[in-house]
């Protein structure tokens, strides 16, 4: 994973740290023994550049553009030849922002196609089609509006644990999530109807996964989605839609969320967002555009209602309490149903520092000389990461999992992930600045060291390797144990036995042997203790408090009592 204008703020920091020769580009060679044969037809992979078997941009579903988009996915087409799934896809459409441009794009470019329904296969080099190995599908994130699923490599975890990584692409942003009367009203078959249709598109590739995962040393009885930020957010609600029920067998929620939007409020408005279904529909097509209408215009029009004058996204999308794949009150209102979330272990956590992704580059809060970034001052920094970074916590683990024990389950488990010794350059200090930030965990779960770029270099350098290797050892050992057998227990003797999720909020920490190591902790989070904390922070004055606050009360409206009856703003 590449998070491109964070890395090139940074990037001359790695140029004038390190200095290193011209890289040669990697080229995929078909190899004459992973040719493999699935029901759309024959194909071949290569070796992949650190070493593993792989496939990539296999069709999972039939191009969702045209007469097929804002519908449910449709079987893949049959390959007209052998398949060489040797390059990545195209990336779905996206709108590019301050994470994810880069050195091809600008801020606010419209990028990608809509015929992009594909996934990336990394299997173990030896492994052949009787293994019968456990399957993980990575689901990756980007605010269900950016990313794809080449940015990650699933070679060495594939390699050094014995598993099957595949990697799938979903429709984002408004071709993902979208609810207007038009669609319903030309519904061909009843999945037509519904407004996330990138939570269709994961359950077509886990259906393909079913029919087709065998022929790649995969079990197909042994399948565990996981996700990261939005990924994991997307797995919370394939946990909640009854049209996943079955296709997989564990589920690993990385830095998700649980938050949903009303069917009325997603077409008539009235939430958070900028742009409602049927506002969006009149300035694409017409304000009694039909489902026809709506199909037909360009790439272009579908996303210009949710472009500023700079051409960048000026709305998120949220999971919509459609009806069809997901109930009146969403995916907490599943999980409170003793039949409504789907029975299968769970292991879901968070990063100490999330917020420090969005606060690197905040003038308010950071310094800035050319390539150079240092705090402003440290107590207020950590403040206003800490509390957000807490309630992240509390919406992705406590309020879930409290939910699922009241009801009897005991399959669920949760980490926090604290390794903050990024290296520095002059004043710059990322183990500061970064610290366990969002998506950090990543390159860890995935024993690759690529996040930021050429900043990668500054990031993770020769003197933290030792600690690196000793959380990614740990991380992909109970990543993959939990795969296989349904639990993590003690990552085949690589860590420490991990409890369940408890009334004490049992929890595995992962850091570095000088930190601590990979140890059990306790530790609930609510919105009361987290409001009081807050109040009684003397690190931060009463206006800086009450700016933290209210940054939380106003994405999320229901925090408000807690807040209110402790802080006077």
């Amino acid at each position: 994973m590449r998070l491109g204008y964070l890395a090139l703020g940074l990037a001359a920091l790695a140029v004038s740290a390190c200095s290193s020769g011209e890289e040669v580009a990697f080229v995929p060679v078909p190899a004459g023994d992973l040719v493999r044969t699935i029901a759309q037809g024959e194909l071949v992979g290569f070796e992949s550049e650190h070493g593993a078997s792989a496939w990539m941009a296999v069709p999972y579903a039939a191009p969702p553009e045209g007469a097929l988009r804002w519908r449910a996915p449709r079987p893949p087409l049959a390959f007209e030849a052998r398949f060489e799934a040797l390059e990545a896809g195209a990336v779905c459409p996206q709108v590019t922002n301050s994470l994810s441009a880069g050195e091809d794009y600008d801020t606010g470019v419209l990028i990608g196609a809509e015929d992009c329904l594909t996934l990336d296969i990394y299997a173990p080099r030896d492994a052949s089609p009787d293994d019968e190995l456990p399957v993980m599908m990575w689901i990756h994130g980007g605010a269900n509006t950016w990313g794809s699923s080449s940015e990650y490599d699933g070679s060495n975890l594939a390699n050094e644990r014995g598993v099957i990584i595949v990697a799938v692409q979903y429709r984002l942003g408004p071709l993902g999530f979208f609810a207007h009367p038009a669609l319903r009203a030309d519904a061909e078959i009843p999945d037509d109807a519904a407004g996330n249709f990138a939570l269709l598109d994961l359950v077509a590739a886990l259906q393909w996964v079913s029919g087709n995962i065998e022929a790649f040393g995969g079990d197909a009885g042994r399948v565990t989605v996981f996700g990261e930020s939005a990924g994991a957010y997307n797995i919370a609600g394939l946990m909640a839609m009854p049209q996943a029920r079955g296709l997989f067998q564990g589920a690993i929620m990385q830095s998700g969320g649980t938050a949903s939007v009303p069917l009325d409020i997603a077409e008539n408005g009235g939430g958070l967002d900028a742009v409602a279904g049927l506002a969006a529909g009149a300035s694409i097509a017409g304000p009694d555009a039909t489902g026809e209408a709506l199909r037909a215009v360009s790439l272009a029009e579908v996303y210009a209602p949710y472009r500023d004058e700079d051409g960048e996204l000026t709305s998120m999308p949220r999971m919509i309490e459609d009806g069809v794949t997901l109930r009146e009150g969403g995916i907490l209102a599943a999980a409170e149903d003793p039949d409504g979330f789907a029975p299968v272990p769970l292991i879901t956590g968070t990063n100490r520092d999330e917020m420090k992704l969005y606060t690197v580059f905040d003038p308010r809060l950071t310094r800035r000389l050319g390539p150079l970034v240092w705090l402003r001052d440290r107590d207020t920094y950590e403040a206003v990461v800490e509390y957000p970074s807490r309630m992240w916590r509390y919406n992705a683990v406590d309020a879930l999992l409290d939910r699922l024990v009241a009801h009897g389950r005991t399959d669920l488990w949760s980490y926090r992930f604290d390794w903050d010794e990024g290296g520095s350059v002059l004043v710059t200090n990322t183990g500061e600045l970064l610290g366990a930030a969002h998506a950090m965990e990543i390159p860890f779960v995935f024993n690759h060291f690529e996040l930021f770029g050429s900043f990668d270099r500054v990031l993770f350098n020769d003197r933290n390797a030792a600690g690196r290797a000793a959380i990614a050892d740990a991380m992909g050992a109970y990543w993959a144990t939990f795969a296989a057998t349904g639990q993590p227990g003690g990552a085949a003797g690589n860590g420490a036995d991990w409890p369940r999720w408890n009334e004490a909020g049992a929890a595995l920490r992962f850091d570095t042997p000088a930190d601590g190591g990979v140890a059990v902790f306790e530790r609930l989070e609510s919105p009361v203790a987290i409001a009081e904390a807050l109040a009684g922070d003397r690190r931060i004055d009463d206006a800086t408090r009450c700016a933290i606050a209210n940054g939380m009360t106003g994405r999320q409206a229901e925090l408000q009592p807690a807040f209110a009856g402790v802080l006077d703003c």
